[in-house]
């Protein structure tokens, strides 16, 4: 269980990446009182946490529903977030946890950021329910499992919030240097678990099976 408690914490937060967010809210946030900023942190982070849990809880049974099987699931899962990894390792400027430029201008016109850019697409991004949805997936109904899985996601949003609180002195303290350290060590992790993931689902299709 402490494997799988990892497993699902190392993937939520380098999807979710906390770290990253923090320093977009910074840099969105220079001069929002400390109060203001106390409360947008908070909205967000209740809005990230309930798009997440909302996804993990109920993609799977969605896509079911559709006629998608959980082997299909693993595999597409495991694509997106091998995607989002190699995006983390390289550092590329088009980085999932990134904004395109005109997402940049709106979220400095937007009066609300804990909706836009902050909740979504920052903290619950694609990445982020798409690893929610596939978490739970490997579960496989185990309500032990699936729990882990929930107590993981709220561990990672608990520190994002807490990274949100300090958002202003993490930027200067860590630097651009120190960010993509770390960017690249959890994409190093991101991958192995994607890969993985795309193993299982392979395993788990007709596709690999020899005919009878």
């Amino acid at each position: 269980m402490l494997a799988a408690a990892l497993t699902s914490f190392t993937t939520f937060f380098a999807t979710v990446g906390p770290i990253e967010a923090a320093v977009v809210f910074a840099t969105l946030t220079p001069s929002v009182p400390v109060a203001e900023r106390r409360k947008i942190a908070v909205r967000a982070v209740a809005i990230a946490t309930l798009i997440l849990a909302a996804a993990t809880l109920a993609g799977g049974p969605m896509l079911r529903q559709l006629g998608v099987t959980i082997s299909a699931l693993q595999t597409a899962g495991g694509i997106i977030l091998l995607m989002i990894s190699l995006d983390m390792v390289f550092a590329r400027p088009s980085s999932a946890f990134k904004l395109t430029p005109s997402e940049g201008a709106e979220a400095q016109r937007k009066e609300d950021l804990a909706v836009f850019p902050l909740a979504t697409p920052l903290l619950a991004g694609p990445g982020a329910m798409s690893a929610g949805i596939l978490l739970a997936a490997g579960a496989h109904g185990d309500a032990l499992s699936l729990a882990i899985t929930m107590g993981a996601l709220a561990a990672v949003m608990a520190l994002s919030l807490v990274l949100l609180l300090v958002a202003h002195q993490l930027a200067h303290f860590l630097g651009i240097t120190a960010q993509r350290v770390l960017m690249r060590v959890f994409g190093i992790l991101l991958a192995a678990i994607a890969v993985q993931a795309v193993f299982n689902g392979l395993a788990g299709s007709a596709l690999l099976r020899a005919p009878v």
